[in-house]
């Protein structure tokens, strides 16, 4: 599969490394929209449609378990993945129920690549 991204993190830092990390050691996909809230990626989940969206999980208005849920339920056909520093078997199994793919710990960032490279 190859498509677009829309990154979700409320540090707009974040969100140019994971830009730069996935464009550098992929050329399937591309980075077609970024929010820094749930928010926001509600709105440009519904604009952009997006094949994968990589979503932080604590975030201001909304955080990425809730904005997963709802993205899910009118979008069931776009990959999510929580991509977070509390990685925990608790986050996921609630970030499952909430119709995500995968959590991903921010210590491995590369990890974000490998798991893109097997949709």
């Amino acid at each position: 599969m190859s498509g677009t991204i829309l990154l979700v993190d409320d540090s707009s830092t974040m969100r140019s490394r994971l830009k730069r990390l996935l464009e550098s050691h992929s050329n399937r996909w591309k980075v077609c929209a970024e929010a820094s809230d749930g928010v926001e990626a509600l709105q440009k989940a519904l604009v952009s449609k997006p094949d994968l969206i990589i979503m932080d999980f604590q975030m201001p208005f909304m955080d990425g378990l809730v904005a997963s849920s709802r993205i899910a339920k009118s979008s069931p056909h776009v990959a999510i993945f929580i991509y977070t520093i509390y990685k925990s078997e608790y986050l996921d199994s609630e970030a499952k129920k909430a119709g995500v793919r995968a959590v991903i710990s921010k210590i491995d960032p590369k990890s974000v690549v490998q798991r893109s490279c097997l949709l």
